[in-house]
């Protein structure tokens, strides 16, 4: 599984952070050109049928990891009956999966309003139309798993839910900002999902193989939106770059909590103790050190592109307890990986 992982990321080296407009339609030609090479169709590449990707409720391979989710070290769960675990385990993993198919619906249609606006000869509109597509065929996927799960999970939070006919707008209104939303929701998953894959933990196959078709796409998409950002930075004003600068953190926090924070009906769900539910998310000197892991590639990101050059901004990621270490290149193991 490791070997599968580290191949996807192969494909994609990090390109120089200075490009030319050439250079940067030679990027998306290559990344529009991965995805014909290498893409996958929901019902075709995950064998839904297989009596293997067959859900079953007495599977102890959905036990949450000790090493990746926070609530899978805990005493609180590791001390319940196994039954317990087991069903915790998979509200936990179809609520993650609900809250991605619901943030990549909001993202597809943020990229059509973007495209639409997008000239003649753009060299973007071929590849995020490709990076839809691709999307569609994720909450497909999800959407399958969490049906075979059997839970009636909500995804994300009530505000949020209510204000996502809205937020693709940002596309067109301000795609500066909603490309930095893109990375706010896909790192955190993508992050996760690469350390389950890592950590070598055997998973039920369903999930594993939705794993691995997602890191292997969201590779491009992570990567066509860290070259927009970093190419568009400079063309911001002053002010407007002030301002970019001091949301940037802002909505990754915000995000990353909206996709990794329990929500209250599964704290109730399963009585799960307050203080517990605040050690994890995320008041733990631990949780607070996987909290800072998840960014480390948009840390890179936000000093390769000037948005965290400056005072206040620096205490903006402090204050949102997601600044640290920025990664040395992207998709760069934690430490505790690194060493292994």
């Amino acid at each position: 599984m490791s070997q599968t992982l580290d191949h996807h990321e192969a494909e994609l080296p990090d390109i120089p952070v200075d490009v030319t407009p050439e250079q940067y339609a030679d990027i998306l030609e290559g990344l529009s050109q991965a995805s014909v090479d290498r893409h996958f169709d929901a019902f075709i590449d995950v064998p839904w049928d297989d009596p293997d990707f067959q859900v079953r409720h007495d599977d102890p391979r959905w036990v949450l990891p000790t090493d990746v989710d926070p609530l899978g070290a805990h005493p609180w769960y590791q001390a319940q009956p196994l039954a317990r675990q087991i069903e915790i385990g998979q509200w936990r993993q179809a609520n993650v999966l609900k809250v991605g198919l619901q943030f990549e619906n909001i993202l597809i249609r943020g990229i059509m309003q973007y495209v639409f606006t997008l000239p003649n000869g753009s060299p973007e509109y071929r590849y995020l139309t490709h990076e839809a597509t691709e999307e569609c065929h994720h909450t497909q996927m999800f959407q399958q798993t969490v049906n075979r799960i059997g839970v009636d999970v909500e995804g994300m939070p009530w505000l949020m839910r209510k204000i996502a006919g809205i937020l693709p707008w940002a596309g067109s209104a301000v795609p500066f900002a909603f490309f930095i939303g893109v990375l706010a929701g896909e790192e955190p998953i993508d992050h996760t999902q690469k350390g389950i894959l890592r950590s070598g933990k055997e998973l039920p196959p369903v999930l594993s193989r939705i794993m691995e078709i997602h890191v292997a796409e969201e590779a491009r998409h992570i990567s066509f939106a860290h070259h927009y950002i970093r190419r568009n930075a400079p063309k911001l004003g002053r002010i407007e770059k002030l301002v970019i600068s001091l949301l940037f953190p802002v909505i990754m926090r915000v995000l990353c909590d909206v996709i990794m924070v329990p929500s209250k009906a599964f704290r109730k769900e399963f009585g799960i103790p307050r203080k517990v539910m605040k050690d994890l998310y995320w008041r733990a000197p631990e949780s607070r050190e996987r909290l800072q892991e998840l960014f480390g590639d948009v840390r890179m990101l936000a000093d390769q592109s000037g948005l965290r050059e400056n005072r206040l901004a620096r205490w903006m990621w402090k204050l949102c307890r997601i600044d640290g270490r920025p990664s040395r290149f992207r998709s760069e193991p934690p430490v505790a990986f690194a060493q292994v």
